[in-house]
């Protein structure tokens, strides 16, 4: 290119091609800077709150480890692969129900208050944030919930329940049950706006983490089970006087005790749903009241029971300190220390007395699940009303949160009665709900299943240690 041709090229590419060469690059590299970026430290705490409800999560999952094991040690060996597999299957069905109807029951838009209506077949890339967090890790947190809610059933009917009659409880209390029960309260429903209706000084009622929204939804139906099912044979003698049919294992329970406390960690805290700023002085009050009432249920029901026996029961310990958890539920996040002692005390005597209750009444449940989940249910859930430092009777002097709790305790008990009846009651119509007297003598591993949990030659060697190979 010769000189004379050269110079005006190198002003026309002065003037033109390096202009639109910098115009591209601007286009390219400065319009995300010109668009509005989103806030850095807004989506630093969205991901720490997100990265907290999820181990909060998988702490509440880990809890079905701790229900499988306390079952499975307060029951019989023969039993063991009947109880487990039952603890198993209920979240796996849990899972497919509140996922395809139960979390749209539970969440969606509101239909009278009632029930939700939207949110089916839960797509994970419609709709907005819930609470802060992405929509599949809220879901999933739920999700721990309503198989709790599923699980607690297992341990009151064992021993003598058919396993396809428990595969559709499973189903429907997570599909329809709990959820619709979910509703009403953490989904926006009636008992959420109670306070508007003008008898509770403008107090709503109020469950922090789940005293009656899990535990006593759970224990309800636990409770229905047990009586339409009838006693394991051999627990009451003609004349009915009770009879104790020892568990295989106490380790196996200790062990399970263990775990479900260690979930709570997941269950009450992480229901603040947020661990950034203020919300992680909450999940530290939450988190300590919870461990104080676990440690106040176990003393009192240990002296109960040390009392009424003559001799310390580590069974009646056990459940002391699960009473207190399932007590502290409630009306952790409202209450000090100090109240969270006496709230799990009384748990702990709950738990002891009403055994004994459930005895003279004639009813069977093997594990206590009843006066762990639903006595002590229906008492933390009044305790929020009596303790709650902001709205509680012995704060304010007013009788309003008192009484709005009371009000919840008296719907989801209706609900779970009706509900909870018709749906045994129509299993038992249709495939049946016991087993054979047969099947229970021989026990359930062998005719449900065709499997054992232990060898022969390990249940030999236990058989005199409590008849664990009976």
């Amino acid at each position: 290119m010769s000189r004379h041709f050269a110079l005006p090229f190198m002003r026309w590419a002065r003037w033109v091609v390096v202009p639109a060469l910098a115009a591209v690059a601007l286009a390219v590299f400065a319009a995300p800077a010109l668009a509005e970026d989103p806030d850095p430290v807004a989506e630093a705490l969205r991901g720490v709150n997100t990265s907290w409800v999820l181990i909060a999560a998988f702490l509440v999952f880990f809890m079905q480890a701790g229900f499988a094991f306390v079952e499975a040690g307060l029951t019989r060996a023969k039993n063991t692969v009947n109880i487990l597999f039952k603890n198993l299957i209920d979240f796996v069905f849990a899972t497919l129900a509140f996922w395809a109807i139960g979390y749209a029951f539970m969440f969606g838009t509101t239909a009278g208050g009632f029930i939700g209506t939207t949110g089916f077949l839960l797509d994970p890339t419609g709709g907005a944030d819930v609470f802060g967090l992405p929509v599949m890790a809220f879901w999933l947190f739920q999700l721990v919930f309503a198989g709790t809610a599923a699980t607690i059933v297992s341990g009151a009917m064992a021993e003598r329940t058919q396993f396809v009659s428990y595969l559709i409880y499973s189903a429907v209390i997570s599909a329809i049950i709990y959820p619709i029960a979910g509703h009403w309260l953490w989904g926006g429903g009636w008992l959420s706006t109670l306070g508007s209706l003008g008898f509770t000084d403008g107090a709503s009622f109020r469950d922090f983490a789940g005293s009656t929204l899990v535990h006593s939804v759970g224990g309800w139906l636990a409770l229905i089970g047990a009586m339409m099912l009838g006693p394991r044979i051999g627990r009451f003698a003609k004349d009915g006087t009770p009879k104790v049919i020892p568990g295989h294992s106490i380790s196996l329970a200790v062990l399970g005790v263990f775990i479900l406390w260690l979930g709570w960690f997941g269950f009450n805290p992480g229901s603040q749903l947020a661990a950034t700023g203020a919300n992680a002085d909450a999940i530290s009050l939450v988190a300590a009241n919870t461990n104080i009432a676990a440690a106040g249920g176990a003393m009192a029901a240990m002296i109960t029971a040390w009392i009424i026996t003559k001799k310390p029961d580590l069974g009646q310990t056990l459940n002391g300190v699960l009473a207190g958890l399932v007590a502290i539920t409630a009306p952790c996040a409202w209450v000090t220390p100090a109240a969270s002692i006496v709230i799990g005390a009384v748990g702990g005597v709950i738990v002891v007395l009403g055994a004994i209750a459930l005895e003279r009444a004639k009813i069977d449940d093997p594990v206590s699940a009843v006066p762990v989940h639903l006595m002590n249910g229906v008492w933390g859930t009044l305790a929020v009303g009596l303790f709650a430092t902001d709205t509680g009777l012995f704060a304010t002097g007013s009788a309003g949160q008192l009484i709005a709790q009371i009000v919840g305790v008296l719907a989801y008990g209706a609900w779970c009665v009706v509900t909870g009846y018709a749906l045994f009651a129509g299993i038992k119509a249709t495939t049946g709900l016991r087993v054979s007297r047969e099947e229970e003598l021989k026990g359930l591993d062998h005719h449900e299943h065709g499997a054992e949990a232990y060898p022969n030659d390990i249940l030999g060697d236990l058989a005199p240690m409590g008849g664990a190979a009976d």
